[in-house]
């Protein structure tokens, strides 16, 4: 017979651990494509991303904007701001953070360089 907290006991059992699923990084141009002050808008596992190349550093947020779902890949790069098209909203593209409420961000990805390749990682 089995002494009432046995190793194999439901409460010794060790909890189910949390997997977290490595960020998988897509190609998505190559940093002579995309040249200082310029934007593009590319797809990464079907999510609509917008790409800023800002001083040869490139960096990923959403290409929906926060406001009313404008194209942030298309609007006006000022430095590190970009403005949406639609209606004039403004976020910082190494953050996501919306310039006049900082509690609104968008999403931002990972951008890795590898040799010529951005990489873009979801």
């Amino acid at each position: 017979m089995r002494p009432p907290f046995h190793k194999t006991s439901q409460i010794f059992k060790a909890p189910p651990r949390l997997v977290v699923p490595m960020a998988t990084f897509v190609r998505v141009a190559k940093t002579s494509d995309l040249a200082p002050g310029e934007r593009r808008v590319v797809v990464v596992h079907g999510h609509p991303v917008a790409l800023f190349n800002v001083s040869g550093r490139f960096y990923a947020v959403s290409n929906v904007c926060l406001h009313r779902g404008g194209p942030i890949g298309e609007g006006f790069l000022d430095d590190t701001v970009v403005t949406c098209p639609n209606h004039g909203w403004e976020y910082d593209v190494r953050t996501g953070q919306n310039l006049a409420n900082p509690v609104a961000r968008l999403r931002t990805f990972e951008v890795r360089i590898e040799g010529e390749d951005i990489l873009v990682g979801a």
